[in-house]
């Protein structure tokens, strides 16, 4: 029933992902979400998320932002990393995915989405045919529209948990 809603992976954090072994493994487009994703709700490129994108240009992929948010929040982010972004972008409809691979220059096989909600970001990459990968929100200061949708991503994302841990169990 909640299957449409599980994420190809699950993540404590976008840090922890290991781009080298993605690039390894063809991958070449990378489309991110923002806030709770890269940094807290709202706030400016952190040492952190500027040290990622240096990293992953470096490694050789492509990135963009796709973010429903407004076009000041994302292009003043985006000012200090500098790639490529979406805003008011709709999310989870797929059309703006789509945008982001044609820009992007990849496609489904070599592209993959990170983000942190799983009504919005994870289910607009699946519909798409995106690989996906959620991780847990950066800090818990959220908009309220988010805060209720939480409560919902917890029962989905309970029935995640035992259905990786009784696939596990078969192996």
């Amino acid at each position: 029933m909640f299957e449409m809603f599980f994420p190809d992976e699950y993540l404590d954090s976008t840090y922890e992902i290991d781009f080298e072994q993605l690039y390894k493994e063809g991958y070449r487009g990378l489309i991110f979400d923002i806030d709770n994703t890269l940094v807290p709700h709202g706030a400016p490129p952190d040492e952190r998320a500027v040290a990622l994108f240096d990293r992953l240009k470096k490694l050789g992929f492509r990135s963009c932002f796709l973010s429903n948010n407004k076009i000041e929040r994302v292009a003043s982010f985006n000012d200090v990393i500098g790639e490529q972004f979406i805003e008011n972008a709709g999310k989870p409809a797929v059309k703006n995915y789509r945008r982001a691979m044609e820009m992007l220059g990849t496609d489904l096989s070599n592209t993959i989405f990170i983000g942190d909600q799983l009504f919005t970001d994870v289910w607009g990459a699946k519909r798409t045919g995106i690989r996906n990968i959620l991780v847990k929100p950066i800090h818990p200061k959220e908009e309220i529209q988010i805060v209720l949708k939480r409560y919902l991503e917890k029962i989905v994302l309970h029935f995640y948990r035992k259905q990786k841990l009784e696939a596990s169990s078969k192996k």
